[in-house]
């Protein structure tokens, strides 16, 4: 059962009503040409499971493969979108510097991180475990070959149940 997300849900304006999201699947664009590669990167380095795939459907003859307009990678419970970014103006502007992150989580961050290297990303710093990682936990962070961010995360209630042991009640 997919999780529903409600927006505007608490105003009241009087008898609009709320736009009920089912699913959040963020797009990657990569270079035009370098989606198919990217989504064998995504299988290797994270295991994601490709579900669908639709392809432009105009080529010309001595392209070797067609565009990408989208690829579904499942990732866990979640999906997300891996496509070429296309010479035309319905497709957005690719920028550098957008401070988008993936976090992913998992009980083995070391092993997720050496899976990811192996598969072609970047580490960026070592495994980090206390403060400055995320939620207390450990935290590793890799650049896939496309230039987006991952970092890879020991799982939130992990962290929690390890917070809620450490810390003093006061009664």
């Amino acid at each position: 059962m997919a999780l529903e997300l409600q927006n505007g849900g608490g105003a009241d304006d009087g008898g609009s009503k709320a736009v009920v999201f089912s699913a959040v699947k963020p797009q990657l664009f990569v270079e035009a040409g370098k989606a198919n590669d990217a989504v064998q990167f995504y299988k290797a380095a994270f295991g994601a499971e490709e579900v669908s795939r639709s392809v432009h459907p105009k080529r010309k003859a001595d392209q070797e493969l067609p565009l990408i307009l989208s690829a579904e990678l499942h990732l866990g419970s979640y999906s997300f979108l891996v496509s070429d970014l296309a010479n035309d103006t319905s497709t957005p502007v690719k920028t550098s510097g957008t401070g988008f992150v993936i976090c992913l989580e998992t009980d083995d961050v070391e092993a997720a991180v050496s899976k990811a290297v192996s598969a072609g990303a970047v580490s960026e710093g070592e495994v980090a475990e206390g403060d400055g990682a995320c939620c207390g936990g450990r935290v590793g962070k890799v650049k896939d070959p496309y230039g987006f961010v991952w970092m890879i995360c020991s799982p939130a209630e992990k962290c929690a149940d390890v917070e809620a042991r450490a810390m003093p009640v006061a009664i």
